[in-house]
């Protein structure tokens, strides 16, 4: 039923406008939260450090960390990492694999002393480039469709849509029309419904099967910038600046084929995503009994206000028997590109991404063993797009809050100084899912958008075991780490529903190396 309502109100909002650029949620979904990443010592305790502090990675999570620093500190990271997914069709399985290395992250702290008889005793300055989050991976999938074909999708993308504004020249610059439906008209992959205004149907050619292959590439990278204080030994306040980089791509390829003739299309898609984005952190950590090692921490993350281009474009290559004659004619054989067509499309806009709430704990045993405890929320609900121009997405932001929902993240990790000099550590780190499983990729009907498919991803684990050496100045830090999530792929939204999920499952290893100096 939530379904229906919502296509009832992006129906009659997209019929009375004109050609929309919109995003989907799906867009905005990408962008929001981040991996587990950082220096190899955060990474081993899973990130649960930000009542502990001490690492130059919280500060993008609990500002207020930098302030336990005591000297300064320098350090980079670099790391290996393997993606895997693995997708079941129906019983067919297929599995890729990406293997690519990483530059995790590069700062530095200043600690400034300011006495030892004040209450004030430290003003910190920090500096830390991380890759927040990573979007390489590729993904292939193969099998039947349960007789439904994304040519179905194309016919409900068309309808209200005149035949002889579809024959227009100038389809791609026709306000009125959307690129998926110019391309299933001009590709033999519709055709009007006989008796019927304006009403269209898919040219199935019996049973449809379905070959599909993506290729995403790119990450979010980010700038904080700290400064952090030191009150009694008790009391520790921090604030961050971040600025971010959004660069992602994808590449994806459909094949739809079937087994009565020799009839098929192939639709390839191009999409990308640039910007930039800038938010505020602040956050405390409290040792509230003088005696005790017990620290608490609190920190608020605001909205990331991002600024964004969409670059997208399609091929169609389309070998329909339009005569059901076993032949496929020369005219038959469509060739359609839109960048040929209509040339290089942009669409700016603007994503507010939700506030985030990070609570902490952190106790230490002696001088041994600590141990750091942490729970985050972020409401994924409440995010916002808006056109260029400041003008709410209001349609989108409907999606939004019906699809989207608040994500809690744990985290567990310890750490045990064998030695004075060297330390084994061990996390855990658990993110629940952002996505409603009945949610779905609509794509406006008048849209320049072509890529149909959409995924909706369940929980992530990461389990992580890292080990440390720590001299006098120099220490190296290495950590291991094994994320796997699921989820629920579809080619195209079926209103019939009778398109059986692909169900994904996704794994990645990782290995980050920290290299460091304390002065």
């Amino acid at each position: 039923m939530k379904k229906i309502n919502l296509m009832i109100i992006s129906v009659f909002t997209l019929l009375t406008a004109g050609n929309l650029k919109a995003q989907t949620i799906y867009d905005a979904n990408r962008l929001i939260g981040g991996d587990l990443n950082g220096t190899a010592r955060f990474v081993g305790m899973g990130g649960a450090m930000g009542a502990l502090g001490g690492d130059i990675s919280t500060m993008g999570t609990n500002p207020a960390g930098i302030g336990i620093y005591r000297s300064n500190d320098m350090m980079f990271s670099l790391g290996f990492n393997n993606t895997s997914a693995k997708s079941n069709s129906s019983g067919t399985e297929m599995n890729t694999d990406k293997f690519f290395g990483s530059f995790d992250n590069i700062g530095f702290v200043y600690s400034n002393k300011i006495g030892n008889q004040t209450a004030l005793k430290y003003v910190n300055f920090g500096f830390n480039y991380h890759r927040m989050k990573s979007f390489d991976k590729n993904m292939v999938m193969s099998g039947d469709l349960n007789d439904v074909s994304q040519t179905d999708q194309f016919a409900l993308q068309a309808r209200g849509l005149n035949s002889t504004n579809m024959e227009s020249q100038n389809v791609f610059f026709d306000n009125g029309i959307g690129w998926l439906s110019a391309l299933a008209w001009n590709g033999h992959l519709i055709d009007p419904v006989s008796g019927q205004i304006d009403e269209y149907q898919g040219l199935m050619h019996g049973y449809p099967y379905g070959d599909f292959s993506s290729r995403e590439r790119g990450g979010i990278q980010a700038y904080d910038f700290n400064v952090s204080f030191n009150i009694q030994d008790r009391v520790y306040l921090g604030a961050t600046v971040g600025a971010y980089s959004v660069d992602y791509s994808k590449y994806t390829s459909y094949t739809e084929s079937y087994e009565d003739d020799a009839s098929n299309y192939t639709l390839e898609n191009w999409f990308k995503t640039t910007g930039s984005g800038i938010d505020f952190k602040i956050g405390a950590i409290v040792r509230p009994f003088a005696a005790s090692p017990l620290r608490l921490g609190v920190a608020v993350n605001t909205p990331v206000f991002y600024n964004l281009t969409d670059k997208s474009s399609a091929i169609l290559n389309s070998n329909i028997d339009v005569n059901y004659d076993n032949v496929i004619s020369e005219s038959e054989n469509k060739y359609i590109d839109t960048y040929e067509e209509a040339g290089d499309t942009k669409t700016d806009y603007r994503l507010t991404t939700p506030w985030k709430y990070n609570f902490s704990l952190g106790y230490t045993v002696g001088s041994n063993l600590a141990l750091g405890a942490e729970y985050e929320y972020s409401d994924y609900s409440t995010s916002k797009l808006k056109y260029d121009d400041g003008v709410s997405m209001s349609d989108e932001n409907y999606m939004i809050k019906q699809s989207l929902k608040g994500v809690s993240t744990f985290r567990l990790g310890a750490e045990y100084k064998v030695i004075p000099e060297f330390s084994i550590r061990g996390g855990y780190n658990h993110i629940t899912a952002s996505m409603d499983n009945g949610s779905y990729k609509s794509l406006p009907l008048r849209s320049i958008r072509t890529d149909t498919e959409y995924t909706n991803a369940k929980a992530i684990n990461n389990y992580t075991l890292g080990m440390g050496y720590r001299g006098e100045t120099f220490y190296a830090d290495i950590a291991y780490q094994y994320s796997a999530y699921d989820e629920d792929f579809y080619l195209f939204d079926d209103e019939t529903m009778n398109l059986p999920a692909t169900k994904v499952s996704n794994s990645k290893s990782a290995v980050v190396f920290t290299l460091g100096m304390r002065f």
